[in-house]
């Protein structure tokens, strides 16, 4: 049995406004960036059927954006969650293909984390905002998912795809 993990980081977000950083918008061209990845997922083929999200106003609009019609389950603990909290929310996800939608620096740790080999990706690393990783793994239950087990099927960045 096949899993699949999509680990996007959050589209750009605005600064302008003098807001807590939860509340924190996506600015114009993070707003243009989610709807460039909701095509990209969609001509892959890339549908989840569970999606867990940080509770934070950015991840929630990137989400809406994507326009995915998968009800989603808005988690606090995600909010700026290291790659300890990622694995632990994912290792009780139920749904066959998971999008998890985080922040940074705690989701790239977690993608790389997570893989047992990285893509050959300039900006993998850093994962910038909108950053998907598109990961199999070859399990039946997330419970079983462990560190550096993952294959990368697909990595894109907003800028590839415009």
């Amino acid at each position: 049995m096949t899993k699949r993990l999509i680990l996007m980081r959050h589209a750009k977000s605005d600064w302008s406004h003098n807001l807590d950083d939860h509340e924190r918008p996506l600015n114009k061209r993070g707003r243009q960036s989610a709807y460039m990845l909701k095509s990209w997922m969609g001509l892959n083929d890339y549908k989840p059927d569970q999606v867990l999200c940080s509770s934070a106003e950015r991840t929630q609009e990137t989400l809406f954006r994507l326009d995915l019609g998968v009800k989603a389950t808005y988690l606090h603990e995600m909010y700026l969650a290291d790659a300890a909290m990622l694995l632990a929310v994912l290792k009780k996800a139920t749904g066959e293909c998971v999008l998890m939608i985080g922040h940074n620096p705690g989701i790239a740790f977690f993608a790389a984390q997570m893989v047992a080999k990285p893509p050959e990706h300039g900006r993998f690393s850093d994962y910038p905002t909108g950053a998907t990783t598109v990961i199999d793994f070859d399990i039946d239950d997330w419970e079983d998912v462990q560190q550096a087990t993952g294959t990368v099927a697909d990595f894109a960045v907003p800028r590839d795809l415009s």
